[in-house]
């Protein structure tokens, strides 16, 4: 298939700027095989579970990533993490005006001092000095990264609202979109129906929103993001499956996790680095539903979704969509997918 197949236009005053009022109050397009497509409320997501279903979310934290400084030349330098590599190192895309060579020295946020110690790529590593880790320095000075399709500077709000409720690993540098629609109140509703809750990790980094560049879409590189499925989860899984339930993906990148650990055909506890890049014609071995934001055209996350709900079902629900003025992308609305389509 070629990447055009999966354009669709969208006017810029659907892409969402801010999130709702409240968390929650999102519109919902549900897809379903045999009913089509259905305008509902994300508040009424419950009535479209059932007990002994598995949700499964993933619980990455954002991190506050990109930071503002200077080289030691006095150029200006942006930072925007891609990956933390441990207490005091992490690999970043680095932006200014000539690159800096290893053993180059940086000043961030005017009282961080770091050093690039070398080149991966397209990105750098870079070490940050003194006893503090990089966590801790990007929570007291970082600036919450929002996708480049939100045309504001984060403030305040987007630290609590560009983030899950449930988030509880840090190193993310965006949010598992489908997530942020989640209450603390709708979660214990979901528990009391009977409804299990279990958790991936997926650490989503900027690559996320890297354009297909490829014509064909088999020649595209898909970009590696790490990565963990417990063996609690896969329990989790097989008490589902055994009891006939469904297990229900909370955003794509719950889905990847999910088929990443189970390319051997069973789900089986993993941790380390996915590059899984799922089209049409994909067959699907654990993910049975899937709910999920709206994304880019001619994304990969785009063909994820056509190749779970079937391409032209998918399609046709974007355009629907567009027409229903539903709000696009990170602090846009949701669709639930009832069923994985027929291969």
């Amino acid at each position: 298939m070629r990447k055009s197949d999966f354009q669709f236009d969208l006017p810029d005053e659907l892409i969402a700027q801010t999130p709702p009022a409240n968390r929650g109050e999102s519109r919902l397009l549900v897809v379903d095989q045999d009913d089509g497509v259905i305008d509902s409320e994300f508040n009424k997501i419950l009535s479209l579970l059932k007990a002994d279903d598995l949700l499964v979310f993933n619980d990455t934290r954002v991190i506050p990533a990109r930071l503002f400084g200077k080289k030691e030349s006095g150029g200006k330098v942006e930072l925007l993490v891609e990956r933390i590599l441990d207490e005091h190192c992490l690999l970043a895309h680095l932006r200014s005006s000539k690159s800096p060579k290893p053993g180059g020295r940086l000043l961030l946020e005017e009282k961080i001092e770091a050093e690039v110690v070398g080149r991966s790529g397209e990105l750098f590593e870079v070490r940050f000095f003194g006893s503090r880790s990089v966590v801790e320095l990007l929570e007291e000075v970082g600036r919450i990264p929002l996708p480049p399709y939100i045309e504001r500077e984060a403030d305040e709000d987007d630290r609590e609202r560009y983030q899950t409720v449930y988030a509880r690993h840090h190193g993310a540098v965006a949010a598992p979109t489908a997530g942020l629609h989640f209450t603390e109140d709708m979660l214990q509703q979901v528990s009391d129906m009977g409804v299990k809750s279990g958790f991936v990790t997926l650490h989503v980094g900027a690559g996320t929103f890297q354009p297909v560049r490829a014509e064909h879409i088999e020649d595209h590189v898909m970009h590696s993001e790490w990565f963990e499925v417990s063996e609690e989860l896969c329990d989790q899984v097989r008490s589902t499956r055994a009891a006939g339930g469904r297990v229900i993906a909370v955003g794509t990148t719950a889905v990847r996790s999910l088929e990443s650990a189970s390319r051997d055909g069973e789900i089986a506890p993993f941790s380390g680095e996915t590059d899984i890049f799922i089209t049409p014609g994909y067959r699907f071995k654990t993910v049975d539903a899937l709910l999920t934001n709206f994304h880019l055209s001619e994304s990969t996350l785009m063909m994820l979704v056509t190749a779970f709900g079937g391409y032209r079902q998918v399609m046709d629900a974007y355009r629907h969509a567009v027409d229903e003025r539903y709000r696009f992308f990170s602090y846009g609305d949701a669709m639930f997918l009832t069923g994985r389509a027929e291969q």
